[in-house]
């Protein structure tokens, strides 16, 4: 992973592998999660982060596992609030954070949990609801 140089923080999402880099301060901000949160960063270039309660520390959905750069999320460790519904949350790990509450601060590597993922939400389709649910247009 390449190293954060203070200006263009850059973030791995697994398992998909994208890595994205934005400069600090100039990312889009739409309501999501804290500003420059990994849920920010995510909606910003296109990565599917499930958030139920729109980003507000008020569900697990946005849980992941983060694989390196723990110390380069902010708050570090996690304030009260995001410890108290993170342990509600499934596959709970020492490296657990909700994406709508940690802020990048520098270079991270992130795991969406695939129970976390909603297969339909992001594009997919139904294998087991027949044509219920028909696949996304193109």
């Amino acid at each position: 992973m390449a190293r954060y140089n203070r200006t263009v923080p850059k973030v791995t999402f697994l398992p998909e592998g994208k890595t994205v880099e934005f400069e600090s301060g100039k990312l889009p901000y739409d309501e999501h999660g804290k500003p420059e949160s990994l849920l920010d960063v995510a909606i910003n270039f296109g990565v599917h982060i499930e958030h139920a309660c729109g980003g507000s520390c008020a569900c697990t959905t946005c849980h992941v596992i983060v694989k390196e750069g723990d110390a380069n999320l902010s708050p570090d460790p996690a304030d009260d609030d995001e410890l108290d519904r993170l342990d509600q949350a499934p596959g709970l790990t020492l490296h657990s954070r909700l994406a709508c509450q940690a802020v990048v601060t520098g270079d991270v590597t992130v795991e969406i949990p695939g129970w976390n993922r909603n297969y339909i939400s992001e594009g997919g389709f139904s294998t087991n609801l027949g044509n219920a649910i028909p696949p996304p247009k193109k």
